[in-house]
This record gives C-alpha cells, sequence and structure tokens, in this order.
C-alpha cells in the first residue's frame, strides 16, 4: 500500500538518526575551534559550472539565484579574516534527481585557514570514523591517486592516453555511447562507471590529484603532467566529499570562470553571472586554506543502510 503524499518518506528512527549526527558534526568541529557562519542562500551570482545548474528566482526586484554551495561567500568570510569556518546548510540544483539525488540537499562545507588537503583529508577521516562509528562498521580508509586508481581498473594513464583508447576502454567494459565526448566527459565516464565502481565496499576511499583540467577551484601543481590538489571522498563507488587545497589568485579564478562561461556557451546553455564580489574577495587576499563540501544525506544512508535518499529525507522533491 502506498504511503499517503502527505506522510514523509523518511521513517522516524532516521529523522531521529540526522538530528543526531548534526549535533555530533557540530560538536566535533567546535571542539576544534572552527566557527559556524551563516550565508545566503539567495544571490545575485548563478554556478557558471556547465555541470552544475542554478534555479533562477524573479523576487520583483531582481533576479536572484538559489545556491549550489555556501562556497562563495564563505571564501569571501575567508578574505575578512574571520578563520576556520564551517556550514550546514540547503543547497539546490536543477535536475538533479535520482537514487542519490534531490534538487533540495543538504550539504556540509568547511574550512581550515594555513591547512593544505592532505591536513584536511585526515580532519575528514576522523570525523566520518567518529560520526560513523555507532552506525556502521567502517575498516581503514584507503588512499589512492587518481592515475593509480586508472591504472588499476581501467588499464590506462588518464595522464597519457588518447580520446580514442579512452573510447575503445569504454567499450571494452560494455559502455556503448553513441555521441561524441571531450577527454574530460570520457574521463568522468570511465570513473564513474568503471574505476569507482572497484572501490571496495566496505570502506572510505580518497581519490587524490586530479587532472589539471578537472581543477574546478583547486590549486595546481606543477608536476610532471601538472595535478590538481583537489580530492573526492567515496564509500563505495558513492562519492561523498569533494576538497581542494583552494586557489587564492583572483587573475586565475577569472580564466576559470570566463574558460566555464565559454564551454556552457558551447553547451548551449544559458549565460551566468560572474560572482565577481569572489573575485574581488580574492584580489583583497584570501588565506591559504583547504576546504571540502560533504554530502550530509549520503551520509546518512551510510549511517541507517537506506537504499534510496527519499529514505532519509522527510519530504523530497516529489512531497515538499
Amino acid at each position: 500500500m502506498m504511503c499517503p503524499p502527505w506522510r514523509p518518506t523518511a521513517t522516524a528512527e532516521s529523522i531521529k538518526v540526522r538530528a543526531r549526527m548534526l549535533e555530533d558534526i557540530r560538536a566535533f568541529l567546535t571542539q576544534r575551534n572552527l566557527l559556524e557562519v551563516d550565508t545566503p542562500a539567495l544571490s545575485q551570482w548563478a554556478s557558471t559550472d556547465p555541470n552544475t545548474h542554478s534555479f533562477a528566482l524573479d523576487t520583483g526586484q531582481d533576479r536572484r539565484f538559489l545556491h549550489t554551495s555556501p562556497e562563495y561567500p564563505m571564501k569571501r568570510l575567508l578574505a575578512a579574516g574571520v578563520g576556520d569556518i564551517f556550514e550546514i546548510s540547503k543547497v539546490f540544483r536543477v535536475g538533479e534527481m535520482g537514487r542519490y539525488h534531490n534538487p533540495e540537499f543538504s550539504l556540509l562545507e568547511w574550512y581550515r585557514v594555513g591547512w593544505d588537503h592532505w591536513q584536511l583529508i585526515a580532519e575528514i577521516d576522523e570525523l566520518l570514523h567518529e560520526v560513523l562509528g555507532g552506525y556502521t562498521s567502517l575498516e581503514t580508509s584507503q588512499r589512492i591517486s587518481y592515475r593509480e586508481a586508472f591504472r588499476q581498473t581501467a588499464g590506462l594513464d588518464p595522464f597519457d592516453c588518447t580520446d580514442g583508447l579512452l573510447s575503445r576502454r569504454a567499450a571494452d567494459f560494455g559502455i556503448d555511447i553513441q555521441s561524441a565526448l571531450e577527454r574530460d566527459e570520457w574521463l568522468d565516464l570511465l570513473m564513474s562507471q568503471i574505476v569507482a565502481s572497484e572501490f571496495p565496499k566496505d570502506r572510505l576511499t580518497y581519490l587524490y590529484d586530479y587532472p589539471a583540467s578537472q581543477s574546478a577551484l583547486a590549486k595546481i601543481r606543477l608536476d610532471n603532467p601538472p595535478v590538481a590538489e583537489r580530492f573526492e571522498v567515496f564509500w563505495g563507488p558513492l562519492e561523498l566529499a569533494n576538497g581542494y587545497h583552494e586557489l587564492t589568485q583572483a587573475d586565475q579564478q577569472r580564466k576559470r570562470f570566463m574558460a566555464e562561461c565559454r564551454h556552457r556557451n558551447q553547451q548551449g546553455l544559458a549565460d551566468t553571472p560572474i560572482d565577481t564580489l569572489l573575485l574581488d574577495a580574492l584580489e583583497h587576499g584570501m588565506p591559504d586554506c583547504a576546504g571540502v563540501a560533504l554530502g550530509l544525506d549520503r551520509l546518512l544512508m551510510m549511517a541507517t543502510g537506506a537504499k534510496h535518499i527519499q529514505e532519509v529525507i522527510a519530504f523530497p522533491w516529489a512531497r515538499a
């Protein structure tokens, strides 16, 4: 018998687990002297990332966008000298619907001034083991580079192979793609369908040193080849978090914004305004830092053993 649409899809127990988890996260971070902050959910600026789409709203006075992450205003706080900070917020992304996606979801984001991504990875691992320890058994985490993960599972070097080889390896694994893909699209496809699917099911995996072309808002380290000081956290094949040793140069950030806007135009997507206030903050000077965004609904799925995100959200999209 179907649950009436007025009722929550989450059980009472999962709602209680969410409350306890939020308490535990706040206690963990505040004990380490991070300050909880509150930034606007509505902004003048939208995401320029071609793969992330913002909800636009007409306020009657101007056009605003629901944030896809509190990252940009949090970085303005860092530039203003506020120090180590975290925020737990609702964020919004158009078109993200499925087993692990809801257009409105909960995100934990935090920043450590003076840290690099390795220090932050260690703290994330400590938080996850502490918060999840009472709900699920966690084996020792593994760390593996993006390059080595591809070598072990897909049998190729993602930094030194042709697009044709990427296409052939996809076909070897039964992935049939008829349309033309760009290089990073091939890499993302192989990552999601082949590489991540081989991560151990009972432990956390920290994937690091992404291609420079996938740097997003991370620093680029001039290795041979250059790599982005970016990492992602997985539970089995499921991505939980995305973090960076943060880019702090305004000129480089402006170039990345412009490149994303050009990419959006090539894909026929609507123009989105670039966050000039973030660029002003970077120009003023943001301290060297590392930051991460962690999906709380997926974390709750881990804690409760839920198979679908609707099991841990009281009123998902169709019932909101």
